[in-house]
């Protein structure tokens, strides 16, 4: 029995044998296989790792640029915020200096269109120079329209009553007649004495041609003649000027040019009474004391009544009150806000 059992024995020996290599076998495949897989798997680990350590080193590089990149543009940041900075300084000091200067500008303008219109309301008052006036309003409404400004519409809208109102009153030439009295006082020395032309119209009749008369005749004029010379009778048919010795009628041209230069005076203070006054008394010397049928005298008369025709006063007086008071209302408006 021991023969046959040792036998099975051996057959399962050989068998575990042979299982124990198909397993070794096995095993060392699966190790091999494994092991390669790892191996492969090491290799791509590593080849990503690689690669990895290449994207890190390419990403801190690019992180190092745009860091540097950043500080840059930080500074250019920092740099323009500066500049920036400086540009909104200079503005705001640019607009301070602007508003200071349209300020100035604009209180200079109304300042020098107050003291022009004041000038004038003084002309207008004392003297009645109407002409003065207008231009004054003319020129402060010229400059104030270059300006263009919309707060000036209300100083602008008086100027234009003023003028409107200016315009319509009678216009009196004040320069032309004071140059025609300036003319007659030049000219009294020149103006013949009445008694003087009657003398002289009497001595201007004609004479008989001396191959007209006779010796006897011509004998009896000149004795006539000489007899006339001691003796002269006229026939008076009108009032004779008054005979005036030479210091008399130096007296009476200065008395005229004296009544001719109250007259001038009256004119340009616009006193209408004394004006016609002066005149009314120039006429009458005139009248009386020269010869009214010369040519000068005759030229003197005229001019002094068209003289006289003339109208020198208003009523009611006019005025560029609204102006003035526009000016100086508004200048006081701006001088409340600014302060």
């Amino acid at each position: 029995m021991d023969g046959p059992e040792r036998k099975p024995s051996n057959a399962r020996r050989i068998a575990i044998a042979a299982l124990a290599a198909v397993a070794l076998g096995l095993l060392a495949w699966v190790w091999l296989d494994a092991r390669e897989r790892i191996g492969a798997t090491q290799e791509q680990l590593a080849r990503r790792l690689r690669d990895i350590e290449a994207d890190a080193r390419d990403a801190r590089s690019l992180a190092r640029l745009a860091q540097e990149g950043t500080r840059e543009m930080q500074a250019r940041l920092g740099a323009l915020e500066g500049k920036l900075a400086d540009a909104q300084s200079q503005q705001v000091a640019l607009e301070a200096l602007y508003q200071d200067l349209s300020r100035n500008r604009d209180e200079w303008q109304l300042a020098e269109i107050e003291q022009v219109l004041a000038i004038a309301a003084q002309q207008l008052q004392l003297s009645g120079n109407v002409r003065a006036a207008l231009l004054a309003l003319q020129l402060a409404e010229s400059r104030l329209s270059r300006t263009d400004r919309p707060q000036f519409v209300a100083v602008r809208r008086a100027l234009a009553r003023d003028i409107e109102r200016l315009k319509a009153l009678p216009s009196v030439d004040l320069p032309a007649m004071s140059g025609q009295l300036d003319a007659l006082v030049a000219g009294v020395d020149a103006l013949p004495l009445g008694f003087d032309g009657r003398a002289e119209r009497a001595e201007q009749k004609p004479k008989p041609a001396a191959g007209e008369q006779g010796v006897v005749s011509r004998m009896a004029a000149e004795l006539w003649g000489e007899i006339r010379q001691l003796v002269v009778v006229r026939r008076v048919d009108a009032p004779e000027p008054p005979l005036l010795a030479p210091t008399q009628a130096y007296f009476l041209r200065e008395n005229l040019r004296l009544r001719l230069l109250n007259a001038r005076m009256a004119l340009l203070a616009r006193n209408q009474a004394a004006f016609q006054e002066d005149l009314r008394v120039a006429q009458r010397w005139l009248q009386r004391y020269f010869d009214a049928r010369a040519r000068p005298t005759q030229a003197a008369l005229a001019q002094l009544r068209q003289l006289q025709a003339a109208t020198l006063g208003f009523e009611p007086a006019p005025s560029i009150s609204d102006s003035l008071e526009a000016v100086r209302g508004y200048k006081s408006r701006r001088d409340r806000a600014s302060g």
